[in-house]
């Protein structure tokens, strides 16, 4: 269990949290801010001698929430701490599974090391943000927990040099029920989240605020929206453009509800900005961008590249490719603008689907960081 202190998703008239506020859906944690708060726990009592219960860490948009301890176990050497993922109204597979860190002293200068315990994945093949090898614990909560345990170290007087075993309980079960097997994903579950929040999409909620964010933004007076999957293509359309917050919408997966809404409800512009995987399947036509709902098509990749001007050896390995970005990063390499294909065809979709509406579309296309990696330029009617 947890509770926010400190601030939640946000209570803005227009913008993403309004959009959740408007849902009435009530928001969970990733399982990248629960194995920060095991692991901030874990290594406190390393310390100290005491596990803090509550324990509070600090999320990447300043967010403090508090978690209550389900486990706890503390050697010489070692701290083990345990908590309940909250989802929240999301219906995650993750919820309620018990997530444990456990902390180990290493010599002076080993910096932080990252371990898979039991129910924690590990990377078999290229085309995700870790090599392989590596556990399946996400860069963003790799950060978090660095950064925490930095935190502690300064506070109670350790070294910082830590070995950090992040498990989950029956995770190598519940990882069947996701994507990850069929990624090289292997033995679990990923360690998630890029905000620490989850946030829940109850379908016919959601798109009901999408159409509340639309009404918000146009009652503003705004002229340019941006339809974004998540904070981070958020913050990419606002470095690019100064969107205001009324501007911004978090159509989630929901591109089709963004599009059909606009499509009756027109405004000047629309910017959709997204990861590069989840924009190719709008770009095949996919409306709902959802992983249960709809997959990239490695061959429709493999056929943009050509018109591109890949050679067939290269398109050939694109249909194969692990994962989108792993298709991603053979065309740069190669020097052909995936990035932009998929923008271009993402944005002519967009365009069928408005289907002749007074609105100018530009797709932007970003990878895990934030980089942008394909845009197409603006068309359609202003």
């Amino acid at each position: 269990m947890s509770k926010s202190e400190g601030g939640g998703v946000g209570a803005a008239k227009g913008g993403r949290g309004a959009q959740l506020k408007h849902t009435g859906l009530r928001p969970g944690w990733t399982t990248g801010a629960c194995a920060t708060a095991a692991t901030t726990a874990a290594y406190t009592a390393l310390l100290t001698g005491e596990f803090p219960d509550p324990v509070t860490i600090t999320l990447p948009k300043g967010q403090t929430p508090s978690f209550t301890l389900a486990a706890e176990e503390r050697t010489d050497a070692s701290a083990t701490a345990g908590i309940v993922k909250d989802a929240g109204d999301d219906p995650d597979v993750t919820h309620g599974a018990l997530i444990r860190a456990t902390v180990r002293r290493l010599p002076a200068g080993a910096g932080v090391v990252f371990r898979a315990g039991p129910g924690v994945g590990t990377i078999t093949r290229p085309g995700l943000p870790l090599p392989v090898g590596e556990p399946a614990i996400n860069p963003v909560p790799r950060r978090m927990m660095r950064d925490h345990i930095a935190e502690v170290a300064a506070r109670h007087g350790g070294t910082g040099d830590v070995e950090i075993t992040v498990s989950v309980d029956h995770g190598e079960e519940i990882a069947r029920s996701t994507w990850n097997p069929r990624l090289g994903i292997l033995g679990g579950l990923s360690v998630l989240g890029t905000t620490g929040i989850v946030v829940p999409y109850s379908c016919s909620a959601w798109i009901d605020s999408i159409r509340r964010g639309v009404d918000v933004a146009r009652a503003a007076g705004r002229t340019h929206v941006a339809g974004c999957t998540g904070s981070t293509s958020e913050k990419t359309v606002v470095a690019e453009y100064g969107l205001p917050e009324d501007a911004l919408l978090d159509m989630g997966d929901f591109a089709g509800a963004v599009l059909k809404y606009v499509r009756r409800h027109p405004v000047d512009r629309l910017t959709i900005c997204g990861g590069f995987a989840k924009l190719s399947k709008l770009a095949a036509g996919h409306l709902d961008l959802h992983s249960a709902r709809s997959q990239v098509d490695k061959g429709f990749l493999a056929e943009l590249a050509r018109r591109g001007g890949a050679h067939e050896s290269l398109a050939a390995e694109l249909a194969e490719a692990n994962t989108a970005l792993a298709a991603l990063q053979l065309c740069m390499a190669a020097g052909v603008p995936l990035g932009d294909l998929v923008a271009t065809a993402a944005r002519d979709e967009a365009l069928a689907v408005l289907r002749g509406a007074p609105v100018a579309v530009d797709v932007i296309c970003i990878d895990r960081a934030g980089v942008v990696v394909g845009r197409s330029t603006v068309a359609g009617t202003r």
